[in-house]
């Protein structure tokens, strides 16, 4: 199935990858003495991820690679500013070749056990854990995974995407699912987390079908807490982890050596924050 949507964007990015590895290897191998003028390329070797919280601030000039927030902090909520963040990302060096220069982030949440409350909670749905039926289920858990991942992507990205003219295709990003207990989540068994499992295993399914590619953003003591271990015949099993929880790039690199969040996965990204802007570690 094809999607349509404009690929400027994209081009002129990809243009900037070869641009800036071709820089960086001129500037390791400027001889001698050479005027800085003539070598010296101003290349950033960390990206940054941003959000709503960074609507109408100054965000850096120098990164290699961005993350940028579809939701407003909330899974049904969009990020005011994400067409022109999407277009600040699409700007990025490029000087990390194993990070894609643009990439995303949802958030993700599990209202299960307050349905009564919400406005979101399906009624209806087949789902890899059977029919659901309203009721606070996995296969409804699962549902509404799919529910936010499809709005958050064809009403919140696609339009913002079209607005910024950047490539609209959810293939041509690499999707982060945000797991913070700052989100509503089902507690208190492990009934509650094999729930919460299942709204994610949704997200990431819409995203899957959409051809994205998909990985976890969390700590492991949020993720045990909200997720708990996932089995090797989860379809979350093997996609990689981005880990937060450091305050430096000396602890950043460190981390990439921690567990990843799920098994046969792998830690590629860690995120770092020594002041009030999120900064990423590539741990190619």
């Amino acid at each position: 199935m094809g999607f349509g949507g404009t690929r400027r964007g994209r081009l002129r990015s990809a243009a900037l990858v070869p641009l800036a590895a071709a820089a960086t290897v001129l500037a390791l191998q400027a001889p001698a003495g050479a005027a800085p003028s003539e070598f010296d390329v101003p290349v950033s070797p960390s990206g940054v991820d941003i959000s709503h919280p960074q609507c109408d601030t100054d965000l850096p000039d120098e990164r290699a690679f961005a993350v940028v927030g579809v939701n407003g902090g909330l899974a049904t909520r969009a990020n005011p500013c994400l067409a022109e963040q999407l277009e600040w990302a699409w700007e990025s060096n490029g000087s990390v070749l194993e990070q894609p220069v643009a990439q995303l982030y949802l958030n993700t949440a599990n209202p299960g056990q307050v349905r009564d409350l919400v406005s979101t909670w399906p009624s209806a749905g087949e789902t890899p854990y059977g029919d659901c039926d309203g009721g606070n289920s996995a296969a409804c858990s699962w549902r509404y995974g799919w529910e936010r991942a499809r709005e958050s992507v064809t009403d919140f990205f696609q339009p913002a995407a079209r607005d910024a003219e950047v490539d609209t295709l959810p293939s041509s990003y690499r999707w982060w699912l945000d797991v913070e207990t700052m989100n509503t989540w089902q507690a208190g068994s492990d009934d509650a987390r094999e729930r919460n499992r299942a709204a994610v295993e949704g997200m990431a399914a819409y995203l899957d079908f959409r051809r994205a590619d998909v990985g976890l953003y969390s700590t492991g003591q949020q993720w045990a807490r909200i997720v708990g271990t996932v089995p090797d015949d989860s379809p979350l099993a093997g996609l990689p982890s981005w880990l937060a929880g450091s305050l430096s790039l000396g602890q950043a690199v460190v981390a990439c050596d921690k567990p990843p969040l799920v098994p046969g996965g792998r830690v590629t990204m860690t995120q770092y924050v020594p002041d009030d802007l999120d900064r990423n570690h590539s741990c190619g």
